[in-house]
């Protein structure tokens, strides 16, 4: 099974991805925990100039070049191997926020981004999404606490309050067009209670 974890900036996901693993270990079942960009050697290598708070310089095109670049490799040395095998693959953002994120810099793109997220991910789409949901402002207090707790930000924790709410309601507008795959959980929420509806959500498919 591929699932993937979804949202803006500070909304919880890599706290829910590690706690989701544990459950599913619980369960008896093993998983590859991966994320975009990243997952690869090459990809850390791409990831390291999307996030480089110094490359403000990159432009549009270029920042969705990288992405897709980053993905093709993510989904042919990773995922698309584990999946074969039969492993659960439980990715920390996909071709979602590709969408949303590059969809926001490149307004009337929207085709040409959708052809490489096809192309790149050779057209494997995840069998549920989880999307947490908060609003911008809540996220990026987030991220300012990671921020006096000496934790790294990158590029994009940097971005304006306008930018963050662009991209939580993009979220939100693609959750609508594919309700079959979304799940939107309420992030506002404690982690502990996320952690459960999450685990409620999932338990079907268990």
């Amino acid at each position: 099974m591929f699932i993937t974890f979804e949202g803006i900036d500070g909304c919880g996901k890599s706290t829910q991805i590690t706690i989701f693993e544990a459950m599913l270990k619980d369960k008896g079942i093993s998983a590859v925990i991966t994320q975009e960009p990243g997952g690869t050697r090459i990809g850390e290598a791409i990831r390291k100039i999307l996030l480089d708070v110094d490359n403000t310089q990159l432009t549009p095109l270029t920042e969705l070049f990288l992405y897709e670049a980053d993905r093709a490799q993510h989904v042919s040395e990773v995922i698309k191997p584990a999946l074969e095998a039969g492993t659960w693959v439980i990715s920390d953002r996909y071709y979602d926020a590709t969408t949303v994120y590059q969809g926001v810099g490149l307004q009337g793109y929207e085709g040409l981004i959708e052809q490489l997220n096809l192309e790149a991910c050779s057209h494997i789409t995840p069998e549920l999404t989880f999307l947490l949901d908060c609003p911008a402002e809540i996220g990026l207090s987030r991220i300012e606490e990671r921020g006096r707790n000496h934790t790294e930000t990158d590029r994009f924790d940097r971005k304006t309050l306008d930018f963050h709410t662009k991209i939580r309601y993009g979220y939100l507008a693609l959750a609508g067009k594919h309700e079959e795959r979304f799940t939107i959980i309420d992030a506002t929420l404690s982690r502990e209670q996320v952690a459960i509806n999450i685990g409620e959500a999932i338990s079907p498919y268990l």
